[in-house]
């Protein structure tokens, strides 16, 4: 049943209100037509629409300028909305999506580990995406190693070092007017 979930408005121009997310659509944006009306300039006029699907609140953005993000990551399509996912419209307009009627002091049952549990490490926050940004691709498995900096250096030592030979060679048995008349002082 709709009705079990709230937005709580975080930052933007009415910090602190709350809006009661009841009924299967709900719209958001500038225009007075929509279900939840946030008037401020960083949201469309029809910015992001809500279905309640399977007991959860599924969002997705309808094209809006500044884009709808969840946690910080901006939405390319429907995303499954979760109890304590913070929602943003554009830069400013923060909501914090919570569930009603269920008791944060409440003991929860959970099924003992059979091994010891082992240290959490939490994730490091996502990161920002912006319009227009290419999202970031799957890390490679190893670093590689551009090989063509390495052959010239090598290609360089090689030939500084048969250059010094040859001139070591020509000046050993003196055959500087053989090999170079032009400098002068050659019979």
């Amino acid at each position: 049943m709709a009705g079990k979930f709230q937005f709580v408005m975080r930052s933007g121009p009415t910090v602190g209100a709350i809006y009661p997310l009841e009924g299967e659509s709900i719209s958001i944006g500038r225009d007075a037509s929509n279900t939840i009306q946030i008037n401020d300039a960083e949201i469309s006029r029809r910015h992001s629409r809500m279905q309640f699907q399977g007991g959860k609140y599924v969002i997705e953005d309808l094209g809006s300028t500044n884009g709808t993000h969840v946690n910080g990551q901006r939405i390319m399509s429907a995303y499954v909305l979760k109890p304590g996912d913070v929602v943003s419209f554009g830069e400013g307009i923060v909501l914090g999506f919570e569930a009603l009627g269920q008791d944060p002091a409440a003991t929860l049952a959970v099924a003992r580990p059979s091994a010891p549990p082992r240290q959490q490490v939490a994730a490091p926050p996502p990161a920002q995406a912006y319009a227009g940004q290419v999202p970031a691709g799957p890390e490679p498995a190893g670093k590689k190693i551009n090989p063509l900096p390495i052959v010239i250096g090598v290609g360089a030592i090689l030939l500084i070092c048969a250059c010094v030979g040859f001139l070591w060679w020509v000046d050993s048995a003196s055959r500087w007017c053989t090999f170079f008349p032009f400098l002068g002082g050659c019979p």
